[in-house]
């Protein structure tokens, strides 16, 4: 089956029928417009009220946010990005070893999305590890590169902390007690995708990842410096390219934190979109609630006598949910809308 990793084919001239997406679904490249006003927030500030308030706005009306000064050094970010790189570069065969199309499988390396189910195919390889507990995980990682679970690992222990220092920060800016979401979550998984988007020959006729929203609380992602690709819906009807920026971070709201704010917050939809001249990569971290936390709007968000937007669930149910859909189906969160508001 690793045959179906695009890392692993010389260059084509025309991409497959399979990787094809019907007219009415293409990215519309042309479409895309770039906005000058995307948050970025400054955690080195020594004035917290604002970056609580800056944290605020930007959760309300993108759903998502870059920082900078976030603590992780550039040295590291770059060796994460190397390394990756190399991962995908291996032979075949060595890459054959991890791959795996099951997705409950903790540590695999696949291509698309979720093959066995989807009828079209995206234009992407990625590596998914989880990453928490650390020492769980890890002997099962790649020891092809040599460096990699060394570099990774401590990328992980960072990610993880920054991750949870900025939840900290969206409870306040909800005017909740600053550990308040970190507890409703749980001892939380976390796990990670090294992406790799190959150069690809028409790239206005398939997608990285079409559009989705993440079924997480938190996603850290840290962009290719060089090729941009991720892109965000922006007031439902256009899309903005989120343009990589030295040293920066994305931070993007999963559907939890878009329950937890009663739907003040948004999980906002996105998308990777593929590169003509250059192959690109990502690496996305996830925070996720641990399976049996419960989920739902925090109780001082919901106004005296009104019906919560959401019901609680636990988030076992709202994974499995989320995984037996297609990537692109409406909102997953529209499955669990409290029943008095139909």
């Amino acid at each position: 089956m690793a045959d179906q990793l695009l890392s692993t084919v010389e260059r084509r001239e025309t991409i497959p029928e399979s990787y094809i997406r019907p007219e009415s679904d293409r990215p519309r490249l042309a479409e895309v417009t770039t906005d000058n006003n995307i948050p970025l927030i400054d955690l080195a500030s020594l004035e917290k009220q604002r970056v609580i308030a800056e944290i605020e706005r930007a959760c309300r009306t993108y759903g998502f946010f870059q920082v900078i000064n976030h603590g992780i050094s550039n040295d590291l970010l770059e060796k994460v990005m190397a390394v990756g790189l190399q991962f995908f570069r291996l032979p075949a065969e060595e890459k054959a070893k991890l791959y795996s199309d099951e997705p409950s499988k903790k540590i695999r390396l696949s291509t698309s999305f979720n093959v066995r189910k989807e009828t079209v195919h995206n234009w992407r390889d990625y590596l998914r590890l989880h990453c928490h507990p650390l020492e769980e995980f890890l002997p099962e990682w790649p020891s092809n590169p040599e460096s990699f679970k060394e570099i990774i690992s401590t990328y992980c222990r960072e990610v993880r902390l920054l991750g949870l220092r900025l939840l900290g920060l969206i409870s306040l800016s909800l005017g909740l007690e600053e550990d308040y979401i970190e507890k409703v979550l749980g001892e939380q998984e976390q796990h990670m995708a090294v992406n790799y988007y190959p150069q690809c020959p028409e790239p206005d006729l398939t997608y990285g990842l079409p559009k989705h929203t993440d079924p997480n609380a938190l996603t850290i992602l840290l962009q290719d410096p060089k090729v941009s690709g991720l892109q965000v819906l922006k007031d439902d009807n256009h899309w903005i390219a989120v343009n990589p920026r030295p040293n920066a971070l994305v931070i993007n709201l999963g559907d939890q934190l878009q329950a937890l704010s009663n739907g003040a917050y948004k999980s906002v939809w996105h998308r990777a979109v593929v590169n003509a001249a250059q192959e690109r990569m990502s690496v996305a971290s996830f925070l996720c609630p641990c399976n049996s936390s419960v989920i739902g709007p925090a109780q001082s968000l919901v106004a005296d006598g009104d019906a919560p937007v959401y019901r609680s669930y636990t988030y076992d149910e709202y994974y499995k949910k989320f995984w037996s859909r297609n990537l692109d189906q409406e909102h997953c969160l529209e499955l669990f809308r409290s029943s008095q508001l139909h």
